[in-house]
């Protein structure tokens, strides 16, 4: 498969980062993301896995390491990933790696965090994705100043240098204290009906 050629080389790309990082990420022990845990933990990097109750037994079929944090549900998960997060980074991957992709892009766009969103381009994997969205610029759909909301890179050494330098847009989004006073309250809501 495609998509296997350009994961194993975003492995071997993500290997070469000299610098120690930690990760937040799904949870799963398969796939792409459980050899990113392995890779980011045996470099001496925190590792937190978040994952819902009712994937933990489709997604978590060997060894996990680190801290696995179970949750309610896949919105759940994606709130709790995004405020353990420092950035976001999306390596080569299906409809759940665009989704999550587009939604944190979303909610930098829309002011809810400014933390940098990157995506490791093995090979132009993202080639037509980077073009869809050079697109909507170019109609009118993304303005041209949240289009460098999303960096790439073909390698996760040079992403890792462009998400450090990424400067956070702020132009007409909704206040972030009060985005996240909104978040707090409905998740103590939600709390409240899970435990019932």
């Amino acid at each position: 498969m495609e998509e296997n050629k350009a994961a194993a080389k975003a492995m071997s790309r993500f290997k070469r980062v000299s610098k120690k990082l930690d990760l937040v990420y799904g949870g799963g022990s398969v796939g792409l993301m459980g050899l990113v845990s392995h890779v980011v933990h045996r470099g001496g990097g925190h590792v937190l896995g978040i994952i819902p109750k009712t994937l933990m037994n489709k997604e978590i079929t060997g060894e996990t390491v680190g801290e696995v944090k179970p949750v309610a549900d896949m919105h759940q998960r994606k709130a709790e990933m995004a405020r353990n997060s420092d950035c976001f980074i999306a390596l080569p991957g299906g409809y759940g790696t665009l989704e999550e992709l587009l939604e944190v892009i979303t909610w930098a766009q829309l002011g809810i965090h400014d933390k940098p969103v990157g995506l490791i381009n093995v090979d132009g994997y993202y080639n037509s994705l980077l073009n869809f969205i050079d697109k909507a610029v170019d109609d009118g759909f993304i303005s041209p100043s949240q289009r460098s909301i999303l960096v790439s890179a073909p390698n996760a050494k040079e992403l890792v240098q462009k998400l450090e330098e990424y400067v956070p847009l702020h132009d007409g989004v909704v206040a972030k204290v009060k985005w996240e006073a909104e978040q707090v309250e409905l998740n103590t809501s939600l709390k409240t009906q899970i435990a019932r």
